[in-house]
């Protein structure tokens, strides 16, 4: 399995450290779309000489080449997700879980409306939706 993300990295031209493996097999294995923080603080235990510094680059660097997404859900934090296919992120206001909601149709409506609604020669780079609410969880039973 390491190898398939080692092939993955050197597939976009990143040389495949230890440390960038390391960072994009978690990701990869934690779909809960982790800050910096969180990867780092897990990962950290196991290799003691990586920094924040260098899972901030390496996850900038992913995403750079399309390895991961990055998720703006909250005001002050970034987060990443190593599922790149077109999908819609929910948040819960009350416990923080983050889902992925998968829905082409809607996704293709959104991004129709989103290139018509441009200025003219204008091309949309990247459209994200989220939605925020309750979870099934944390929503009042009726």
């Amino acid at each position: 399995m390491e190898n398939n993300y080692f092939s993955k990295i050197a597939e976009k031209g990143i040389r495949p450290s230890v440390q960038r493996i390391a960072v994009y097999k978690y990701l990869c294995e934690h779909p809960d779309h982790p800050t910096v923080d969180m990867v780092y603080t897990a990962l950290f235990p196991d290799y003691p000489t990586l920094s924040r510094t260098t899972v901030y680059n390496t996850l900038k660097l992913l995403a750079e080449h399309g390895l991961v997404r990055t998720i703006q859900l909250e005001e002050d934090k970034l987060r990443y997700d190593a599922n790149t296919e077109p999908h819609i992120h929910f948040k819960c206001m009350e416990c923080g879980d983050i889902q992925d909601i998968y829905d082409e149709e809607f996704l293709s409506k959104i991004t129709s409306k989103c290139t018509e609604l441009l200025p003219e020669g204008s091309v949309a780079g990247k459209i994200q939706t989220c939605i925020w609410g309750r979870c099934n969880k944390c929503a009042p039973k009726k």
